[in-house]
């Protein structure tokens, strides 16, 4: 069985065996004016994506989470999900940034001090520089907003140590901040709900693999303290079931909020805790919970719309692993010289053969291809040609040599004009980040 580990190196290969033995859904929505990351497939799974599409097709609210992790320098698997982000805030969303600096000081041992100092002068220049705006986001630190605390504290009511065991795969040494950092994460993550920061809305928060345990602990808690829960009843249509107090009254109310929504068909049985909607069928679920949500709201403070999260595929390093900040060899980092990321690409490992001989015989493999896999996620924005790119290099026709030279300078200039504007985005970083 696959154990993910939002702490390690692990890279991942099978996505489709993830999804399955997770049961991540597919990623198969049509969104707008798709950047590559998502036309590409790179985007390859979700969960509860259905209330973000729903929010980008008829123009409402939603926001965004994401976070770093301030241990080393931003190379360019970081700069995925923030291409990411970036197009989800010229969608309209509300984009907050979580500077992970409890969960850095828990699990790597890095001081307060010490992630301030690397998120301010590492990082949020280079979120400037990559197209997110100051104004319209908000970088705040784990260590210094209460009110993340408190959701952290007060939900993980309903999370017992054997579920954190079977989730992270804990044991007798892992130390007790590191136990209670995801926790913090699910705090992160719900507390752009509460009405200081935006209200109650659908948000999202675009992640690696590596991190779907957070998702997947954060969305069976908001469950947890739901007072309603809805499903598919056969001819029944649509049940709804209440565990409070006063089922028949707050089911009636329910129902003439229901009957607003263009519902009229209702059976309610008390006994079972039930409303019945009959003329309400699966298609109905979102607009339903979203009715419920609100409702919910009134009465229970622990009411949160489910967190939708994207998957998409982790960067593999320029040696064959996954691109990492401790293996500087592995990555390009955005603050790298542009001749040093120049060579790094040249040095790069390819699918191509063993010799040319081979490779013009037998053609190259670009699906294994770190070069190529530059092009799909940062380099290329022409399909038409990066198809050619692909079936060239299949062929045998295209071989490594000048495939790497002209990665090695698109990506040096690339790293010039990106540097250039991120100099001048360090006077704008204070326009960014929150303090409480």
């Amino acid at each position: 069985m696959e154990f993910i580990n939002p702490w390690s190196s692990q890279q991942y290969k099978d996505y489709a065996k993830l999804r399955d033995q997770f049961g991540i859904e597919p990623f198969d929505f049509e969104l707008p004016d798709a950047p590559r990351l998502f036309r590409r497939g790179v985007i390859f799974g979700h969960r509860g994506f259905d209330y973000i599409y729903d929010a980008i097709r008829n123009g409402e609210s939603f926001a965004v989470l994401t976070g770093l992790m301030p241990s080393g320098r931003m190379h360019f698997g970081h700069k995925m999900t923030i291409d990411q982000v970036r197009y989800y805030q010229d969608l309209g969303a509300d984009v907050h940034i979580a500077v992970a600096d409890i969960e850095a000081y828990a699990s790597r041992g890095i001081s307060l001090e010490k992630a301030r100092k690397i998120a301010l002068e590492e990082y949020v220049p280079s979120y400037i520089a990559l197209g997110l705006k100051p104004g319209k986001t908000e970088v705040y630190f784990q260590s210094k907003r209460q009110e993340v605390k408190d959701i952290a504290w007060k939900l993980a009511r309903k999370v017992n140590m054997s579920e954190f065991l079977a989730i992270y795969g804990f044991g007798g040494e892992t130390n007790m901040s590191h136990i209670f950092s995801p926790l913090i994460q699910v705090g992160d993550i719900l507390h752009v709900q509460l009405e200081k920061f935006g209200g109650a809305r659908p948000t999202v928060v675009p992640v690696g693999v590596d991190q779907d345990p957070h998702m997947r602990l954060t969305r069976d808690i908001v469950a947890r303290w739901r007072m309603f829960s809805i499903s598919p009843q056969g001819e029944e249509g649509m049940g709804i079931f209440y565990k409070g107090e006063d089922v028949e009254g707050k089911l009636k109310e329910l129902a003439l909020h229901l009957e607003s929504a263009g519902f009229s068909d209702f059976k309610i049985n008390v006994p079972y805790r039930a409303l019945y909607v009959r003329d309400a069928d699966e298609r109905d679920m979102l607009k339903i919970n979203k009715i419920l949500i609100r409702y919910e709201q009134g009465f229970n403070e622990n009411t949160f719309y489910p967190p939708a999260a994207t998957y998409h595929r982790l960067m593999t390093g320029l040696t064959g692993g996954k691109m990492s900040s401790s293996v500087p060899e592995s990555a390009i980092f955005l603050t790298d010289d542009p001749e040093d990321a120049r060579k790094k690409v040249l040095r790069a490992k390819t699918g191509g053969g063993a010799t040319l001989e081979e490779h013009r015989k037998h053609g190259g493999n670009p699906d294994v291809c770190t070069v190529y896999e530059l092009f799909v996620y940062h380099l290329l924005d022409d399909d038409k040609y990066l198809k050619e790119v692909h079936d060239t290099c299949s062929s045998g026709e295209r071989v490594c040599g000048p495939c790497k030279r002209e990665a090695a300078d698109i990506i040096s200039q690339w790293l010039r004009d990106f540097q250039e504007r991120r100099e001048q985005a360090k006077e704008e970083v204070n326009d960014m980040v929150s303090w409480e």
